[in-house]
């Protein structure tokens, strides 16, 4: 086993974790709160139980990141970034951003206020917002995904 094929095990790994989650908050948490917690308590039981995640992504965009730029410094794949077959290694790289952006500087310097005064002036629109935000940025995620998957076996070139 080479150093290669680790960073690639890793990668997925980390993404698997990192969007495997933001697929169970959008699809599975928000429904759920959105069903059976009235609209003034539903922000805050969601931080509660996105809190524990958000370490969790935070580790794994890390190592996301770090395998995915490894392995494009070890393949000298630096040139792919300029061929628009390789579309998908854009949208990794934006997709990371985002979420590194939200999750290192957002949510801690600004966006958790944001959203706690939003929520006391409105926890209806504050929620439907979040579930808008969340099913966003899966949906960019998971496009991403089939990209990466089907550029990575030769189907854009």
């Amino acid at each position: 086993m080479d150093d290669l094929t680790i960073a690639r095990a890793l990668h997925v790994l980390s993404i698997v974790h990192w969007i495997g989650g933001v697929a169970l908050v959008t699809l599975v948490i928000l429904p759920g709160l959105t069903r059976s917690v009235e609209a003034a308590q539903r922000l805050s039981l969601f931080e509660t139980m996105e809190r524990r995640f958000g370490g969790q992504a935070r580790l794994s965009t890390l190592v996301a990141g770090a395998s995915g730029f490894y392995m494009t410094h070890r393949l000298d794949g630096w040139d792919r970034f300029a061929d628009p077959a390789f579309w998908w290694m854009h949208a990794m790289v934006l997709i990371w951003a985002v979420f590194t952006f939200v999750l290192f500087v957002a949510e801690p310097l600004f966006l958790h206020r944001w959203f706690q005064a939003r929520a006391a002036r409105d926890p209806e629109g504050t929620f439907r917002l979040v579930q808008r935000m969340h099913t966003m940025l899966l949906t960019a995620s998971a496009i991403t995904i089939a990209g990466a998957v089907l550029g990575a076996h030769g189907a854009f070139y």
